[in-house]
């Protein structure tokens, strides 16, 4: 009997202890995993690179929707919002063409200076055709908007850059999801809350 009951407790124990070791095997995976998936102020990866890419064109075209507003006549709320946005995008084009440049990847061939007044609708060249970046109007779009009458601009421009922040804001989501540079992923979170906020102001423009 002594001897069955020695036998059934080394049993345990070394049952024990291979539940242990294997409760252990997991929590490193776990922490490797987490570990893995961890921002960082160095490294980037493929997410960062295309984050930096098309939001620079993304931005691009929103600026030329922004210039097309010029000497246009605007509700002063509208016109105030539309330089609310040239002052965030414009010093942002200027990040994300650092980044990729640091990267040694390719920039973008997207616009001129956006500092300056006045558009030219072919500075776009094909970007505003890239169907994998949500929001983005077509050429035929911009075409539109350019063209359109002093009494419908104001509309048809509202609901256009609702249009575009919502793929601005669905883009700047993935990034914090899939990226590890950390200065993109936390200018991706600025990004998803600052449009956001305009996204709502625009919306209840366009219901006044």
């Amino acid at each position: 009997m002594r001897t069955n009951r020695t036998t059934r407790a080394l049993g345990a124990l070394t049952l024990t202890a291979a539940l242990a070791l294997t409760a252990a095997a997991c929590g490193n995976d776990d922490a490797s995993t987490a570990t893995s998936s961890e921002v960082s102020t160095t490294e980037h990866n493929d997410a960062d690179v295309e984050f930096a890419s098309q939001m620079l064109q993304h931005h691009a075209q929103a600026l030329s929707m922004v210039d097309l507003t010029i000497e246009r006549p605007l509700d002063p709320e509208v016109q105030q919002l539309a330089e609310q946005i040239r002052e965030a995008q414009a010093p942002e084009i200027e990040t994300f063409t650092d980044w990729l440049t640091d990267w040694d990847e390719e920039v973008p061939e997207t616009v001129r200076d956006h500092s300056n007044a006045g558009h030219d609708m072919d500075d776009m060249g094909g970007s505003m055709d890239d169907e994998n970046m949500p929001g983005m109007m077509t050429s035929d779009d911009m075409g539109a908007l350019e063209d359109a009458s002093d009494a419908d601009f104001q509309t048809m421009w509202l609901e256009m850059m609702v249009e575009h922040h919502e793929g601005a804001i669905e883009m700047a989501k993935s990034e914090q999801g899939d990226g590890q540079y950390k200065a993109a992923v936390d200018l991706a979170g600025d990004i998803a809350t600052s449009q956001t906020a305009e996204v709502e102001t625009m919306k209840g423009l366009l219901e006044s």
